[in-house]
């Protein structure tokens, strides 16, 4: 399957003079921008689309050759302070990079230290969506809205929005340069192609989860759910050995039953002929003939 990749624009932000520049790589740049999670829905939503999306992504990248960001940051732009320049995706995949850099895994995804741009980017909503939707370009003090960085300056093809507080979900795929809005399928998933699965909402216990789906329409299970999934297969594994077990011995001890019928049958049947033997002796011996009877 072909994974496209899209084009990388990082830019330096004009205030910065190029010809003093040492750019700085993710070792150097911060890791984190100081906020907290904002729900307690976002960590384990992160986690339940990276382990049931890896089983995936192995087959794609046999070498392991992938990387996943969950509240990562993604550099686009030198700016003062870094962070400024830089988005932080609640998840996102990058195809065909190493997850190691120089050693270590990644702390932040540094695009002009990069040649590939992420494919897919999700962000969980807050508050009312329209952080997620802002579309506002930078200028030389004020960061640009998320929506306008991930179109025009990054460029990633594929962008999620889902508010879990509503059970909504939007998807957008970069098309001529603009994010063009997405519609369901038939199962109501949006398809991501070059990964080959679908993207939709499951409700469970009356919170929405964002799950993936295979092309057939088949959940893709997390870890957790893989092992419950597999004993309970080898339960009813040993259960239906069980019962083919107890039905062989019931089956055994029919045939037994019918055997040791028959042979009682058989010695019923031997023991009357000896006693019409008997009989028929005694009679001839007292002179009566006994087929004459």
């Amino acid at each position: 399957m072909q994974i496209t990749e899209a084009p990388i624009k990082a830019t330096v932000s004009p205030s910065v003079h190029p010809a003093t520049l040492t750019l700085p790589d993710h070792k150097q740049l911060p890791d984190s921008d100081g906020t907290f999670v904002k729900n307690f829905q976002e960590h384990p939503q992160s986690i339940v689309l990276t382990s049931s999306i890896k089983p995936i992504l192995q087959k794609l990248h046999p070498d392991g050759h992938y990387c996943i960001g969950q509240d990562s940051g993604i550099y686009w732009r030198l700016m003062e302070p870094p962070e400024k320049g830089a988005e932080a995706p609640d998840w996102f995949y990058v195809p065909n990079v190493s997850p190691l850099l120089d050693g270590e895994y990644r702390r932040s995804y540094v695009l002009w230290k990069e040649f590939i741009a992420p494919l897919i980017a999700i962000e969980f909503v807050s508050g009312n969506g329209a952080e997620e939707r802002d579309a506002t370009p930078p200028s030389e003090t004020e960061k640009a809205g998320k929506f306008w960085v991930y179109e025009q300056a990054i460029r990633i093809p594929f962008y999620v929005i889902f508010d879990g507080f509503r059970g909504n979900l939007e998807a957008y795929h970069l098309l001529d340069g603009r994010y063009a809005k997405m519609q369901p399928n038939q199962r109501g998933h949006y398809t991501i192609a070059p990964m080959g699965v679908e993207l939709g909402l499951l409700l469970e216990n009356d919170v929405s989860w964002l799950r993936w789906w295979d092309e057939s329409g088949n959940l893709l299970l997390t870890g957790d759910e893989r092992a419950i999934a597999e004993k309970q297969a080898r339960l009813n594994a040993e259960t239906i050995a069980e019962q083919q077990k107890l039905i062989a011995e019931q089956q055994k001890l029919i045939a037994d039953q019918a055997t040791l019928a028959q042979q009682q049958a058989e010695a019923i049947a031997i023991q009357e002929r000896q006693r019409k033997e008997k009989l028929a002796d005694y009679l001839r011996a007292i002179g009566v003939d006994p087929d004459a009877i």
